[in-house]
């Protein structure tokens, strides 16, 4: 087998994983009527719930979790604009490429302890299967991005940039709408960045 070929192995079989979690998720839910949750196997002692408290609190890490990986992703639409015309978005680009790796780990820092706490309380909430799946495209992306320059091959960054995309669909299961809110944030700044470069291209043609 090609090197090209063994560099996808592990983001194929994240990929299938999150698949299968996914569909499972989709099951569960129809199945049982989209109540969210599944069975206990016990009907006289409910699941274990968490505190209000730190489920606003838990659920809040995540939501930054989101917007912190849209940041990241969104590197995507800057790396090669650092030579941009604009001053804004070479200013932008440079931040981002400055902090691409730690708004990284910190994301995923973030969704462990996120997902930690609602594997504790909410372990029969049928959500648990589409968070493990995000989770998964997340762990391995992360790992990717850690061996990019590590290992000489120059597919990792395509395979890299491709688990970002698969797991936007999974991000907008798990995550609802605000998943669809750090996704308009990233087809936001794709736009700030062709409008930014039009005007900087006018200005410098006058």
């Amino acid at each position: 087998m090609s090197k090209i070929n063994k560099v996808w192995i592990p983001a194929i079989i994240a990929t299938i994983i999150a698949q299968l979690l996914v569909a499972y998720y989709v099951y569960s839910t129809l199945l049982h009527g989209g109540e969210g949750r599944l069975p206990t196997g016990n009907t006289h002692r409910p699941p274990r719930e968490g505190n209000d408290n730190y489920d606003g609190l838990f659920t809040t890490l995540g939501t930054i979790a989101l917007f912190l990986g849209a940041a990241s992703f969104s590197w995507y639409w800057f790396k090669k604009k650092r030579k941009s015309q604009s001053m804004w978005v070479r200013q932008a680009g440079s931040l981002l490429f400055t902090l691409h790796k730690l708004i990284g780990w910190t994301t995923l820092i973030l969704v462990v302890i996120h997902g930690t706490y609602f594997l504790i309380t909410k372990l029969h909430d049928d959500k648990i299967y589409s968070g493990i799946a995000a989770f998964s495209i997340l762990l391995t992306l992360v790992g990717y991005g850690y061996f990019i320059n590590k290992i000489r091959n120059k597919w990792m960054r395509t395979v890299h940039r491709s688990l970002g995309l698969i797991g936007v669909p999974v991000l907008l299961l798990h995550g609802g709408g605000s998943a669809i809110m750090a996704v308009i944030v990233t087809l936001a700044a794709f736009g700030l960045v062709i409008l930014f470069e039009r005007r900087a291209g006018q200005a410098g043609n006058e």
